[in-house]
């Protein structure tokens, strides 16, 4: 009985230290990143006109999203945007439809032209229909294309094309315009 009694209580023993260790192993294992959940794939704009002109755009990759950044020195804070989906990407004026590779497109217009407005010079070398100079979305989670539409009336418009309709933030941040889209919609990376 003695020997029974020992038994058990070397199983119990064992058993305590297992789950100890299963506990220590659970807490030092890497948690799932937790995304940013509530963007939604609504339309969201403000209104505002510049005639600081758009300098840059670049691209990012981030853990729980892909990112599009507008330069637009001098802008401040409150730069005039409109970012939604669309389904067919048309160039702002000519109306001319410009294809788009993806599952979704997203329509980004940034109240900054690509061009000098004293002068009219370009200033940032963009071309209607052409990917964006200097951007390349292969690889990425979520963005799948971007093309130049327009520079008009001190706006310029730039389509995205992403994997899905996917919800979007839009940040302004001083002298730049910054555009996420998730890489899902659930809140866990």
């Amino acid at each position: 009985m003695r020997r029974i009694s020992a038994a058990l209580a070397a199983l119990v023993l064992a058993g305590a230290g297992l789950g100890a260790a299963a506990t220590t192993a659970a807490a030092a294992a890497p948690a799932a990143a937790a995304c940013p959940t509530g963007w939604g794939s609504g339309d969201k704009g403000t209104v505002g006109s510049s005639i600081i002109p758009l300098t840059d755009v670049r691209a990012g990759q981030h853990e729980c999203y892909d990112r599009l950044v507008f330069d637009v020195p001098g802008g401040g804070s409150e730069i005039g945007h409109y970012v939604g989906y669309v389904d067919e990407f048309h160039q702002l004026a000519s109306g001319k439809q410009i294809p788009v590779a993806g599952g979704a497109i997203l329509e980004v217009r940034v109240a900054a032209p690509s061009y000098d407005p004293h002068g009219g010079g370009a200033v940032y070398p963009g071309r209607a229909g052409q990917p964006l100079p200097g951007v390349d979305v292969s690889g990425y989670t979520t963005f799948r294309d971007t093309r130049f539409g327009a520079s008009f009336e001190g706006e310029t418009q730039i389509g995205l094309g992403v994997r899905a309709r996917l919800p979007f933030r839009v940040i302004q941040l001083p002298d730049r315009l910054v555009v996420d889209v998730a890489h899902s919609w659930t809140s866990t990376g």
